[in-house]
């Protein structure tokens, strides 16, 4: 059966994700693009639309069987009553009046509706509950999970940070639950001091797999944190993925048997608090702990791209956080390959306009360079960092803004994609490129010079920026810091 909702504040995206669990097609027309936005985030097709133009609904739905009705505002929903019957006059119509709704509303609408549903607010909560409290995704996480037979391996991304750390060792905990045996698993480094004090005064369980790592052990995958295999992990491209679960936006369509991806959220950990808390699962001190240190790094401190469910998922943890090894975690001594990185960004460091860009030349610890990049941030009238060095075989970057428009993630993609990968959100990126494809033909004399101009003129290429050629010059006891 093809439905069509219009307008959904009434029955709330509980009712609608039940709704196309059970249609051959589902299509939710709203007023809002941020609405919109957030059906789709949860894997509903969901546009925005003016509900009383009949020949915009017709052409964005196409053939409909059935309409239900349901805007909280009563005026919004006399106009949807009439453009529904007008665009689609023998489609069954089922009209939900919310709690704003009045007896003349009801009049008014049931002329028109072949059924005429109340929702006050306790009828409302209990029909919601009914459907789920948070939807369908926690029964079909559950069902992908009980689907599984053998040995999960939950993989954060490459190098992972707090957020991925935390996800992976949370899911792992939840697919216990359901006796699954499951490991959670990286490729790379844990080099970044906070993120090794959190792994080990926690002692999480974290397995690092090697390039030659022989997956064969394992009978089923699980992402978390980045959504597709041979992305930002060590996965053959071709590894069938049981489970996704991820707050980035995707690139390309992602393929598995369960997929949460939800941009909304500042961090994959506020996913996993949810499904820990409608499975009613209790988190250890170690657990809660990394848990929220995961959604305070991603979010900064709920400072950037946070959520209601971010603040939600906190409040749910943190009364089992242990706060004095957390303040452990976030004091960790800076490694003597930090302050080198550090030393060498400010020397090396060329500023165009509000743009700051620095090779640190060659590197042991890319993970040096986002701190690097964090703390030239806090140089006066910089409002974006770039900061790169190489190994021999990899140009890593590291992208930060703050108070500018400019999203981080689009332009590194836009600079560098063609020639390497990159991703990111619009304040805090990076990228990676083969050292290979900028320096053939160069001498090794000449690799940091051939990097540099390749990398910056990419970049502001990428910003619109056509910057003037000349290094930043300071003085003897001015380093340029506010």
């Amino acid at each position: 059966m093809n439905r069509l909702v219009l307008g959904y504040d009434a029955v709330g995206t509980s009712f609608v994700e039940r709704l196309a669990d059970r249609s051959e097609s589902l299509v939710v027309l709203v007023d809002d693009d941020d609405r919109a936005e957030s059906l789709r985030d949860g894997g509903i097709d969901a546009r925005r639309v003016d509900v009383g133009n009949v020949e915009d609904i017709r052409t964005v739905a196409g053939d409909i069987d059935s309409i239900i009705v349901a805007p909280d505002d009563p005026a919004d929903l006399r106009t949807a009553v009439r453009t529904a019957r007008s665009a689609y006059p023998s489609a069954f119509l089922m009209v939900c009046l919310g709690d704003r709704a009045t007896g003349s509303d009801r009049s008014a609408v049931a002329t028109a509706a072949d059924r005429v549903v109340d929702l006050p607010a306790e009828a409302s909560r209990a029909f919601l509950d009914r459907a789920g409290e948070a939807g369908i995704r926690p029964r079909k996480l559950r069902e992908a999970l009980e689907r599984i037979d053998g040995r999960l391996a939950i993989l954060a991304h490459d190098n992972p940070d707090p957020d991925a750390i935390a996800s992976a060792v949370g899911l792992r905990c939840l697919a216990s639950e359901f006796g699954i045996d499951a490991e959670a698993c990286y490729y790379g480094d844990i080099s970044h001091q906070e993120n090794r004090a959190l792994v080990n005064l926690f002692e999480f369980d974290l397995r690092e797999l090697s390039p030659e790592a022989d997956l064969s052990e394992f009978d089923a995958f699980a992402l978390v944190d980045h959504s597709r295999p041979g992305v930002n992990d060590g996965l053959p491209e071709e590894t069938p993925i049981d489970i996704v679960i991820d707050h980035h936006p995707p690139r390309e369509p992602v393929h598995a048997g369960f997929v949460d991806l939800r941009s909304s959220a500042g961090a994959t950990c506020t996913l996993i608090v949810g499904y820990l808390r409608h499975f009613g699962i209790d988190t250890s001190k170690a657990l809660a702990s990394g848990l929220l240190y995961g959604i305070r790094t991603d979010t900064d401190n709920f400072c950037r791209g946070v959520s209601i469910a971010d603040f939600e998922a906190a409040a749910e943890i943190i009364g089992s956080v242990d706060s004095d090894r957390l303040r452990q975690v976030e004091s960790p001594s800076i490694s003597s390959d930090t302050l080198e990185t550090v030393g060498n960004a400010v020397s090396n460091r060329t500023i165009h306009e509000d743009v700051l860009t620095t090779c640190v030349g060659p590197i042991s610890d890319r993970d040096t360079l986002s701190q690097a990049a964090d703390r030239l941030l806090d140089m006066e009238g910089v409002t974006t960092t770039l900061v790169f060095g190489y190994t021999d075989d990899t140009v890593f970057i590291s992208a930060r803004a703050r108070g500018s428009e400019r999203d981080l993630g689009e332009t590194l993609r836009d600079a560098f994609n063609q020639i390497g990968g990159a991703g990111g959100h619009a304040d805090m990126a990076g990228a990676q490129i083969p050292v290979g494809i900028l320096t053939e033909g160069t001498d090794t004399d000449d690799r940091c010079d051939v990097i540099t101009d390749v990398i910056t003129d990419r970049f502001f290429e990428a910003l619109g920026i056509t910057p003037q050629y000349a290094p930043f010059m300071y003085t003897d006891g001015d380093d340029g810091f506010s």
